[in-house]
């Protein structure tokens, strides 16, 4: 009876009916209504967004139905969906026991209201009956957070498929027959169940034709718009798709290529509790017009969008034998070459700045990459909101203005952030469509322009021996809601991609609007989204934003994925495309609530890698988020106080023992069993040394799966931290060598180095903590390396002015910035580091064994030199029983870490009578001090020189 009443009215025939505009319950408006949000571990991010305009409809007839106030309070539990349709016959609520009676209802218009005889406006009414055992296994593993909820079945035989098009409630009765409470039906497990799905989707180009694809099973109808061109006002024509178990489809004609078209969705949106007109872009879309509102067909794999030689790129890429082989930069689009003189001003701050073989940039990118660095990390280029890709929409300040300001001034922050959101500046975090390289980089944001650019970028960056990896921020969208035009997918199908919490609000904890990987199209999106980049555009790495977020099956199955393309099937060789992310555990995925995800320990044997914070917190002090003074093991903890308060003189020194562990365990490429001697003289595993909240430091089984950084776009940059957290009285040499210091530490650890641009120069951002929407002024690169962006003003307040007594003197006192030599010697400095790790394939072991086998601490123990960090990697010999042979060229290698301001003496019996000499790129470098550090091998006594790491090698 319900399939048939269901299926007697053709759901094209459907009107919404008439709306009105109602407020939500503050709880309610407060969780959607999102402005701000702490990003961490890793920093902090603000992304602001436009409230939601929340409308819901109802008949006048239902609205005077429920002027009072017991009826009100009934309606407005329809604002919530807290029951889940998890399979077709299973709904999920999370009601009391008892004999009361539970129904679905089920409205085609959205005419659902409730009172306290029930829910009235339906079409359909259905009994439910509730169990006795609880949720199966299954559910509970794919909806852990809603365990312990009642089972209620649901009969075998209705029309699922036109039951999920309406507007849906559950109503549960007390025994005198008075409505107890109702809700709405959260749908992605039903969905799931039904409607997964593995064909084509988005436009689809044939000889003869162009198909479109949409998956979109709660739609009452769908059809798409084609314009001619981005500017016309009425489309040439409208043509209705056809629906085949959720997915929609219409074929048309090829010269359709060229044109753009939307999608108008007739749907049920539970944020408006009516059916809604949504206009939206293709989730699948893979070009867009200048304003980013229409989809362009573009055929990807067509000629005229591809650069001259782009189908042999991958015979041109440079070789990459392991993944322990990498090394990264990470670097912003428009930091490269937004204030490079030397860069045309039509290409400055986008794709085309990288092609330029002559630009000071591109020369600084030559020597990182002659000295090692394989790849190149850039922050977001997918289509993000928050910077117009129309260039004559973007405001500006004179330069000249700016730099009349004193260096501590406020005026510059002031006159940046009043228009920091109609400027060409920000990082990208701010997902809109994530197959679409960002318009704003291109030289024309119209037509095919982007994609032909963004592989020409590519292209230049492989060709000058740099692979290039991709900022990908699947974790959340900009927008959602049926109005907003940055949102889409939330407008296909509502309800479905974004993670939403046991209310039916949309869980915001990674920023806003967190999407869930969990469900099965959703992880589909990813792995085709994935596969659409390495293929169309052969990039060579992803790099997950908040991949904590993300399900590790999901992770799984992408690192598989990758791992399949081949060159003779696909043009590129996905075995050498590595991957790595932010595995955070934090929100309402930690602790495995919504499946198992993608976090640090979860990741253990996945070859995938995460960011190592353990190691960053120990150089640095403290953490992100605690007290800007907390001294660490590079910054003068212990060794040369600041005059904050961390307790007496034992406890600092006992803060400096356990950093140093943290930091050994670090350079050992943080493995979960590494043994090594700790500060109290123990024989422990990397997994038993423990953070201050009593969790591991060591976590991960193989190098490929630790990323050690010091520094990165979130948070202060490394000269700026080390200029707030070290005492004002020492020099400005004094914190270049602590720069170096810290970089030197990364560079020279197992596992996978990372560095953020800039590290290398002394880059300085006006010790600005989250320069995110920040501008050029804050984030300015200069590769001349005549300034490195100190005392440009004081940050800007929203994120920074607790800290402006702080940071005001210091960029006041012309003591603290740093001269052209400084930055030069910076330059040199890092530039051997990176040649001293790939001198020997010790510093780049591939295995956990061989690490555990190789490299051994020295100075360890309660009789410890305090700071001092002594590191051997030791090899094997031809034809010698026992290590096998790696290096040609050394057989043991020394490095020696010494971060106090005073030269440190150091002997070691384990460490007498061998033929070990100084590094020479360090002998041949323009660092006199280094060349200072001297061995005795009678004595197996090491001498190294203030905040200096020495490199000794014994040639074979």
């Amino acid at each position: 009876m319900c399939a048939n009443l269901l299926s007697s009215t053709p759901f094209s025939t459907i009107i919404a009916p008439s709306d009105f505009t109602r407020s939500l319950p503050p709880t309610h408006s407060a969780r959607l209504q999102l402005s701000s949000f702490t990003r961490y571990p890793s920093g902090f991010k603000l992304a602001t967004y436009r409230p939601l305009n929340l409308r819901f409809s109802s008949t006048m007839a239902l609205q005077n139905q429920c002027e009072n106030s017991s009826c009100s309070q009934l309606q407005d539990s329809l604002f919530y969906s807290r029951a889940f349709w998890v399979t077709k016959s299973i709904i999920a609520w999370n009601v009391g026991g008892g004999e009361d009676e539970c129904y679905l209802y089920a409205s085609r218009k959205a005419a659902l209201c409730v009172d306290d005889d029930g829910i009235q406006g339906h079409d359909v009414k259905i009994k439910l009956e509730r169990t006795n055992y609880g949720l199966p296994q299954q559910v509970i593993e794919k909806f852990p957070h809603i365990r312990d909820y009642a089972a209620f079945e649901v009969p075998k035989t209705l029309d699922f498929q036109s039951l999920v098009k309406c507007q849906l409630a559950v109503g549960i009765f007390n025994s005198d027959g008075k409505c107890a409470s109702a809700t709405g039906l959260q749908l992605p497990g039903i969905l799931d169940e039904l409607f997964s799905y593995t064909g084509p989707l988005g436009a689809i180009f044939a000889t003869e034709a162009v198909s479109l694809y949409l998956w979109a099973p709660t739609a009452q109808a769908v059809q798409a718009l084609i314009y001619k061109s981005p500017s016309e006002v009425d489309p040439v024509e409208i043509v209705q798709l056809k629906e085949l178990d959720g997915v929609w489809s219409a074929k048309g004609p090829r010269h359709w290529e060229g044109c753009c078209y939307v999608y108008e969705v007739s749907v049920y949106h539970p944020s408006t509790l009516r059916i809604e007109k949504c206009v939206s872009n293709d989730p699948y879309a893979r070009g867009l017009s200048a304003d980013g509102k229409r989809t362009l067909l573009v055929n990807l794999d067509s000629d005229d969008v591809k650069p001259e030689g782009w189908d042999n790129l991958q015979h041109e890429k440079p070789k990459l034998l392991s993944f322990s082989d990498v090394s990264i930069y990470e670097l912003h689009v428009r930091d490269f070459s937004a204030n490079d003189p030397t860069v045309p001003h039509e290409f400055q701050g986008g794709y085309l700045a990288f092609t330029l073989q002559d630009s000071a940039g591109v020369q600084h990118l030559k020597k990182l990459s002659s000295a090692g660095v394989t790849h190149v990390h850039l922050l977001p280029t997918f289509q993000f909101a928050g910077v117009e890709d129309e260039k004559d929409k973007w405001k500006h300040i004179d330069i000249e203005i700016l730099n009349s300001f004193p260096p501590d001034s406020e005026e510059q922050q002031a006159l940046i952030t009043s228009i920091q959101d109609e400027d060409g500046y920000n990082w990208g975090y701010n997902p809109v469509l994530w197959g679409v390289p960002k318009g704003s980089y291109a030289s024309n944001a119209n037509g095919p322009c982007r994609i032909v650019e963004f592989r020409k970028m590519v292209q230049a960056l492989n060709r000058i021996g740099l692979r290039v990896v991709l900022d990908v921020v699947y974790n959340h969208l900009n927008a959602s809601g049926h109005i907003d035009d940055f949102s889409v997918l939330d407008k296909i199908v509502p309800g479905y991609f974004l993670r939403r919490n046991v209310d039916g609000g949309i869980e915001h904890s990674t920023c806003v609007n967190n999407t869930a990987s969990e469900h099965f199209m959703v992880e589909r999106l990813i792995l085709d989204d994935l596969k659409c980049w390495a293929v169309d555009y052969k990039v060579d790495g992803f790099r997950f934003d908040l991949m904590g977020h993300i399900m590790k099956r999901t992770m799984l199955k992408a690192k598989s994925l990758l791992n399949s393309l081949s060159t003779e099937n696909n043009g590129v060789d996905g075995s050498s495309i590595y991957i790595y992310g932010e595995g955070w555990d934090f929100g309402e995925v930690a602790n495995n609530g919504r499946g198992i995800n993608a976090s640090q320990f979860n990741l253990f044997g996945s070859g995938i890698g995460s960011f190592n914070d353990r190691i960053r917190d120990a150089l640095l002090g403290g953490s992100p988020f605690g007290h800007p003074l907390h001294q660490g093991f590079v910054t003068g903890l212990y060794l040369e106080p600041n005059g904050h308060d961390l307790g007496d003189e034992a406890n600092v020194k006992r803060l400096l023992t356990v950093s140093t562990d943290h930091i050994q365990v670090g350079m050992a490429a943080n493995l979960k069993d590494f043994v090594l001697t700790n500060c109290d003289g123990q024989q422990v595993k990397g997994s038993d040394v423990l953070l201050h909240d009593g969790k591991p430091v060591g976590y991960a089984s193989s190098p490929i799966e630790t990323v050690n950084y010091v520094s990165a776009h979130d948070n202060e940059t490394l000269f700026d931290i080390i200029s707030l957290k070290t005492p004002k009285d020492i020099s400005v040499e004094e914190r270049c060598r602590m720069n170096h210091l810290a970089t030197s530490i990364i560079a020279l650890s197992q596992g996978i180095p990372f560095f953020h641009a800039g590290d290398e120069m002394l880059r300085s951002k006006s010790i600005d903590r989250d320069s995110y929407n920040s501008g050029d002024w804050f984030n300015r690169l200069d590769f001349s390396y005549n300034s490195n962006n100190w005392g440009v003003g004081l940050p800007p307040k929203e994120k920074n002015e607790r800290n402006w007594p702080l940071i005001k003197p210091r960029l006041a006192d012309p003591s603290y910035k740093p001269q052209k030599s400084h930055i030069l010697a910076a330059v040199e400095n890092f530039l051997n580091l990176m040649q001293i790790r790939y001198s020997s394939p010790l510093f780049r072991l591939r295995t956990a064994n061989s690490i555990q086998e190789r490299v051994r601490f020295h100075n360890t123990g309660p009789s410890w030199i305090p700071g001092l960090i002594v590191m051997s990697i030791e090899d094997g010999h031809q034809e010698v029983p026992g290590l096998s042979q790696l290096d040609p060229i050394y057989s043991y290698i020394v490095v020696i870490i010494n971060p106090c301001p005073t030269d440190v003496s150091f002997a070691n019996p384990a460490l007498r009578e061998k033929s070990l000499q100084l590094h020479p790129v360090q002998m041949n470098s323009i660092d006199d001090v280094v060349k200072n550090s001297t061995y005795d091998a009678s004595s197996g006594c090491f001498n190294v020189p203030a905040r200096t790491t020495s490199v000794f090698v014994e040639p074979r």
